[in-house]
């Protein structure tokens, strides 16, 4: 009797999945997604191996063509993974289409059941989907950015980081306050790229006497914290120039990531102006207030060609 029992079991099972129906269509569905899904995710994981060690030998590289050609190869790993999901996904579809191709009538009710379910899913996701990887592939083939590139995001006035991983779906931002913010490519309107990941700024010091003057504006800039979220290097003295008989300008110079600007606009310029607090005018050291700005050399060699200003005659 048990055994009449088991073989029944057996057969219906058997039919079940044999015989085309909606719910094996849809279990069929299922496990494709699952198997998809778990593919995908081994694979990933490898591609996302093989660019960390890209990323180490880029971050070691002390040549700056070579290590951009290792940040694009990084971003183009990462970018595989998204590339590879899709692919996978695609032939799971496609065999999953193939097993519910209608050659009856009872096929054709499974097919539209299964079918069904897609159109719900698909509509949800593959329109969105597409303007993501639409917006990621424009971005990689015009290089907006590389893995490893310190960005602002447009419109988003408060998301700006270093680019951890960049897909033709999303782009993942690590911000200087360690969160980490995941982005939509079809919600980037615009990006900021600063070149080497830092702001070159400069600061004018006007002092009386040369010598007095850089050794005080020493001693401050050893008070200022250097750090790869701080100032990328110390700042240091770049020339002085003689104005006057008692007007030297003194400029110094440093790196800073975008965002730590204060360290230079205010936090120095006011340890500066501490110095001559409460002494008489005749007895400062520093004549005029200081003056902070941008000193990059690309722009000033771009700005060179645009600004054209006629002298004087």
């Amino acid at each position: 009797m048990l055994d009449k029992t088991i073989s029944q079991i057996t057969s219906d099972v058997s039919r079940f999945l044999s015989q085309p129906n909606a719910f094996r269509s849809v279990l069929i569905l299922i496990a494709s997604i699952i198997i998809a899904y778990w593919l995908s995710h081994f694979i990933a994981k490898a591609i996302i191996k093989l660019a960390q060690i890209v990323a180490v030998h880029s971050d070691k590289e002390s040549d700056d063509e070579r290590q951009i050609r290792l940040r694009q190869i990084e971003t183009y790993l990462s970018v595989t993974v998204a590339i590879t999901r899709v692919a996978l996904v695609t032939i799971v579809a496609f065999i999953a289409w193939r097993i519910f191709s209608p050659t009856s009538s009872s096929s054709s009710v499974a097919a539209i059941g299964a079918g069904t379910i897609f159109i719900v899913i698909a509509g949800q996701t593959i329109g969105p989907l597409l303007r993501d990887v639409t917006a990621g592939a424009t971005m990689i083939v015009e290089k907006w950015f590389n893995v490893g590139d310190f960005i602002k995001v447009e419109p988003f006035w408060d998301v700006s980081g270093v680019v951890e991983r960049f897909t033709l779906r999303s782009t993942r931002i690590r911000q200087l306050s360690g969160e980490v913010v995941w982005i939509h490519n079809q919600q980037i309107t615009a990006v900021h790229v600063s070149p080497r990941g830092v702001r070159m700024m400069a600061v004018d010091i006007f002092v009386r006497d040369r010598a007095e003057g850089e050794k005080e504006i020493e001693h401050v800039i050893g008070t200022v914290p250097t750090g790869p979220t701080m100032l990328a290097r110390p700042l240091r003295i770049k020339y002085a120039e003689r104005w006057d008989d008692e007007l030297w300008r003194i400029t110094v110079v440093g790196e800073t990531p975008p965002g730590r600007e204060w360290l230079i606009e205010k936090y120095f310029i006011s340890a500066l102006k501490d110095i001559d607090e409460g002494k008489k005018k005749a007895d400062r050291i520093f004549i005029h207030e200081p003056i902070a700005r941008f000193a990059d050399p690309a722009a000033d060699r771009r700005f060179k060609r645009a600004v054209r200003v006629k002298k004087d005659s």
